[in-house]
């Protein structure tokens, strides 16, 4: 499956005001759920799972990413979140976890088989090694414009 396939409307944030990581995952994991895709607890264990084993990834560039995710026990229904942060928040670094990332960029990943976890965790991180991709996704102004970048890089070439 591809994530604009995964990907709900409703489940995209643009310029999210949030004063820390917790907030973001608060908000992305709660719509998540009132959408049917996640059980109780997906909040908090993506928190507990952050905490232990975090997810920020530095670009290199202007912007950073995190990909918070979770155990599949907690995924009633495969789905992703997606929210750009007005201001960059501080997650922390998955290669090096003492070191704070500032992340404008959060894909939060909600996959319910091991397999699927893994394969979306590629496609993303081939989202996250093309700078102008995540440039055009950080600025995006609509939810629409969001799915648009995303379906160019799933359309065959």
């Amino acid at each position: 499956m591809g994530i604009t396939e995964l990907l709900h409307p409703e489940a995209i944030v643009l310029q999210m005001e949030a004063r820390n990581s917790t907030q973001v995952i608060e908000k992305l994991g709660g719509i998540l759920n009132r959408l049917g895709f996640v059980k109780d607890g997906f909040v908090e264990a993506t928190l507990a799972r952050e905490a232990s084993m975090p997810t920020g990834l530095p670009l290199g560039g202007d912007v950073n990413a995190a990909i918070p995710h979770v155990d599949i026990e907690y995924v009633r229904r495969p789905a992703l979140a997606l929210a750009t942060l007005k201001k960059p928040v501080v997650f922390h670094n998955m290669v090096e976890p003492e070191e704070e990332v500032p992340v404008r960029l959060v894909i939060m990943l909600a996959l319910d088989k091991p397999k699927s976890q893994i394969e979306m965790l590629q496609q993303v991180a081939g989202i996250l090694q093309k700078p102008e991709i995540v440039s055009r996704l950080v600025s995006a102004a609509t939810p629409e414009e969001v799915f648009s970048v995303l379906e160019e890089l799933e359309a065959p070439a």
